[in-house]
């Protein structure tokens, strides 16, 4: 005889709770004769006994919540942070091998950058011949090996477009 055919064995589809281990709900405010009629479990008067008691979250009974008693620090200048997808020269050398410029539109077809924010390139890498690259921003670094290399580094206008 197979053991895992065996009347014992244990499946998903034979899986049962212990005897007495699950309680049928309580079924608050349905008639005297459910033992828990006209309060339904909720006390006499008082605000949680009214339905819509929910209070928010934090609310300490009055006294002025955490939240509020912290001071505020700090500051942020969120919607004015320049954020730039990043280059560096050694991917460009790799990809652009016989090209003498290299824009925004060769950056984003070659996959270097996506889609249509700011392009900072960055001086990893060496430039082994001279290429003009256009892009929004450039490390210090990358601007002398680029010069260097007899190349041109054009910093277009911060207009994304």
């Amino acid at each position: 005889m197979n053991p895992v055919n065996d009347m014992n064995s244990v499946t998903l589809s034979n899986l049962k709770p212990a005897p007495g281990s699950r309680r049928r709900p309580v079924r608050l405010g349905m008639g005297e004769g459910s033992g828990t009629g006209q309060t339904a479990t909720r006390g006499q008067k008082g605000q949680r006994s009214r339905s819509g008691d929910g209070k928010l979250v934090g609310f300490e009974g009055g006294q002025t919540p955490l939240l509020r008693r912290i001071p505020k620090r700090g500051f942020t200048n969120g919607p004015f942070k320049v954020v730039y997808q990043v280059v560096d020269l050694a991917s460009i050398d790799r990809v652009f091998k016989n090209k003498n410029e290299v824009s925004l539109e060769d950056l984003r077809i070659h996959r270097l950058v996506k889609g249509r924010r700011l392009v900072k390139v960055l001086g990893d890498g060496e430039l082994q011949r001279a290429l003009r690259i256009s892009a929004h921003a450039f490390s210090r670094g990358a601007k002398e090996k680029i010069e260097k290399a007899g190349g041109r580094a054009e910093i277009l206008a911060r207009r994304v477009d």
